[in-house]
């Protein structure tokens, strides 16, 4: 039998992602790479003229924005593998944000270029990415213990068989999809 398939007469049923606590966190997690992503995007179109490597550290950046919206589309799909992903992201961006922050306040200086935003504001932005990330990491961890992939296989019918319930019989295929 494949993998993801039920025996006839059987369906699978993922009980955990019926968990208030596990929707929850799915939730949580989708808005913050949505938030993530829309926040490196604000950073990235507003400072574009003067990042530090030109264009090519620009398309990266928005690479990372579509990786980002793509995992969130995943994890709302109950992706347990899109979770470790995203957390080895969140930690490789908070890095980032950690070490880059610090020059969006030092464009202060005669003889920088202003980008579209202020670069204090745009400063703002890159240090609120981290504790953003920490959050993602965390509630991607959450969202790993919780075991979103246990399946469990259950009789379609979900009758008492003495109340007269619709019963599967054995090796029929009602059922199997």
């Amino acid at each position: 039998m494949a993998v993801g398939e039920a025996r006839p007469g059987y369906e699978l049923w993922r009980p955990n992602r019926e968990k208030a606590e596990c929707l929850t966190t799915r939730f949580i997690a989708v808005v913050l790479l949505v938030a993530s992503a829309a926040l490196m995007l604000i950073v990235t179109l507003a400072g574009w003229d003067v990042l530090v490597g030109g264009q090519t550290y620009g398309i990266i950046s928005l690479i990372f924005v579509g990786v980002y919206i793509l995992l969130a589309v995943m994890i709302w799909r109950w992706s347990r593998g899109a979770l470790t992903l995203t957390m080895a992201l969140s930690v490789l961006l908070g890095i980032f944000c950690a070490v880059g922050a610090p020059t969006w306040f030092a464009r202060d200086k005669a003889g920088f270029t202003e980008p579209g935003l202020p670069s204090d504001l745009i400063g703002l932005l890159v240090l609120l990415l981290i504790p953003v990330q920490i959050a993602v990491l965390l509630t991607c961890a959450i969202g790993f213990r919780q075991e979103w992939h246990v399946e469990e296989e259950r009789p379609i019918s979900s009758g008492d068989a003495d109340a007269g319930g619709d019963q599967v019989e054995s090796g029929s295929l009602a059922g199997a999809s």
